[in-house]
């Protein structure tokens, strides 16, 4: 069973600034970069559409932080801490450590 391959965000934006050049067709740009041509127009698409983002007023969006879910993540570390340091006492006698 095959596994569709996975490309890299930057890989698309080259590919799809290649298309937006027109210095090669797309069928050229495709077998250059061994992908099919249907995925060079979707990602020049997705490029031309997302472009204006680049240009919005207040740049990047500040990612929301949790407080709630911060504590609870702060508890599991404890607790993963405790459990860690338990075993690694209780497993001294046999690493000899």
């Amino acid at each position: 069973m095959s596994k569709r391959k996975q490309h890299h965000p930057e890989f698309k934006a080259k590919v799809a600034l290649e298309a937006l050049k027109g210095e090669e067709t797309v069928s050229e740009l495709a077998s250059r970069f061994g992908v099919h041509p249907t995925m060079i127009h979707q990602w020049k698409r997705a490029l031309l559409e997302g472009a204006s983002g680049v240009f919005e007023r207040g740049g990047r969006k500040v990612p929301e932080v949790d407080e709630e879910q911060v504590k609870d993540l702060h508890a599991k570390i404890g607790e993963l801490a405790v459990a860690n340091d338990f075993l690694a006492r209780k497993l001294k006698p046999w690493t000899g450590k």
